[in-house]
């Protein structure tokens, strides 16, 4: 990776455990609430081997799903058996390329004892009712991002679950590639000492322009910090570690979108959420990391997202994308230079959370978990909830910060 800070060369105020070792410090103050906490063990259900791949029920079949589909069939953890929409034709399009896979009914789905974990694709607004559903049929579930609509529907995902004894994961997984991944290891071992800030920007024109049906883009659960916040979020928080309060504001510029393309392109969609976002998060490590989530710009030429240190800054790629260049400027050398990829899955794509947690052990928390979407959630919400009253907010949740990933290809067997 090049020069990186020596074990012992910190600052005498720095705790070592930030910018050395790989979980950052914990702030002094009392602990604050966790996500609710799985209370059974993980329940192994009969029949299923040691080293057999665990079999995927998906509920939902929008665009996303054909992301996963191809990740899913690269993955030797995971397989998929059978898959659900509330549009028949739409989920048997969305298998074809895939013979052999089941297209269901919702409910038949979830009663499929063949099914060990649902994965679960459907619009925000229905996350919490399928993964509730999924929980109460005894299977795992993994969400597509966010965890839920809002903090109290997740915590009620995280409730039954641990009182089934099923796990939780959700998206976004791209924290585990290469790009972010490299980073947390340059910040890990000392490369830039310790951060004290970060920059996250993500600005876009909104997706109606591409998106054929992007209505729940618009509606309550949507927005562009709860829509592409969950990426950037998780991966300042898998680099800096938990947030503990935020200050915001926001705003939106027009009332109504006009679709672009598809079969509905020239009709308007209803604006009901703010469509530009900013704010500060303060982490629990001390660093302070500037937010702008926007559906209302043009273009930016900000780096998605920069971290800075007392040594040195690192410009970290896209969390969108699972590999990316790390780029390092470092005090007393020239310029930029990059770092080679040296941590994160190779090749990764939307899926391989899946398979991380298919791959844990019984009671470990997956790197893409639920707490750590609770929490993610609960930022972006006290976010918002921080720019309609005008005054910072305190958050009630913490997460721990998820085990890094090994330099590893996707298609062996998953490093725990």
């Amino acid at each position: 990776m090049g020069p990186v800070a020596p074990r012992g060369d910190l600052a005498g105020h720095l705790d070592p455990a930030l910018g050395q070792g790989t979980d950052l410090r914990r702030d002094p103050r009392a602990q604050r609430r966790r996500a609710p906490a799985r209370q059974r063990a993980h329940r192994h259900r009969k029949g299923h081997g040691v080293g057999e791949p665990v079999n995927v029920g998906v509920v939902g079949c929008g665009a996303i799903s054909a992301q996963y589909f191809r990740t899913i069939e690269r993955l030797p953890q995971v397989r998929l058996v059978a898959v659900a929409d509330l549009d028949p034709d739409r989920a048997g399009e969305a298998v074809r390329p895939y013979p052999g896979t089941d297209v269901l009914g919702v409910a038949e789905l979830m009663a499929d004892p063949r099914i060990d974990v649902v994965l679960n694709l459907t619009v925000p607004a229905a996350h919490a009712e399928i993964a509730l559903q999924a929980i109460a049929a005894g299977k795992d579930v993994y969400c597509e991002k966010p965890l839920a609509a809002n903090v109290a529907d997740a915590a009620r995902v995280l409730r039954a679950a641990g009182e089934a004894g099923v796990r939780v994961g959700c998206a976004p997984d791209t924290v585990l590639g290469t790009g972010t991944q490299t980073a947390r290891m340059a910040i890990d071992h000392g490369l830039i000492g310790r951060p004290v800030a970060a920059t996250a920007t993500m600005l876009t024109p909104g997706h109606e322009r591409w998106h054929p049906n992007p209505d729940f883009y618009y509606a309550p659960g949507g927005g562009p910090l709860l829509d592409m916040g969950p990426y950037y979020v998780t991966c300042l928080v898998t680099l800096l570690g938990p947030v503990t309060r935020v200050v915001g504001a926001s705003g939106r510029t027009r009332a109504k979108r006009t679709i672009g393309s598809g079969p509905r392109q020239g009709e308007e969609v209803p604006v009901k959420v703010d469509t530009h976002v900013t704010g500060v998060l303060v982490h629990e490590s001390g660093a302070l990391s500037t937010l702008v989530m926007s559906f209302d710009g043009v273009a930016t030429r900000s780096p998605n997202i920069e971290v800075h240190g007392e040594k040195g800054s690192l410009v970290v790629p896209d969390p969108n994308h699972f590999d990316g260049a790390v780029l390092a400027s470092v005090l007393g050398e020239e310029g930029w230079r990059e770092l080679p990829v040296s941590a994160g899955y190779v090749e990764a794509g939307r899926g391989v959370g899946l398979a991380d947690l298919a791959s844990a052990g019984s009671g470990a928390e997956p790197r893409a978990g639920g707490s750590l979407a609770f929490h993610v959630l609960d930022v972006m919400e006290s976010l918002l909830d921080a720019a309609r009253s005008g005054t910072a907010v305190t958050l009630a949740s913490t997460c721990e910060r998820p085990l890094p990933v090994p330099l590893r290809p996707l298609a062996g067997e998953l490093d725990r």
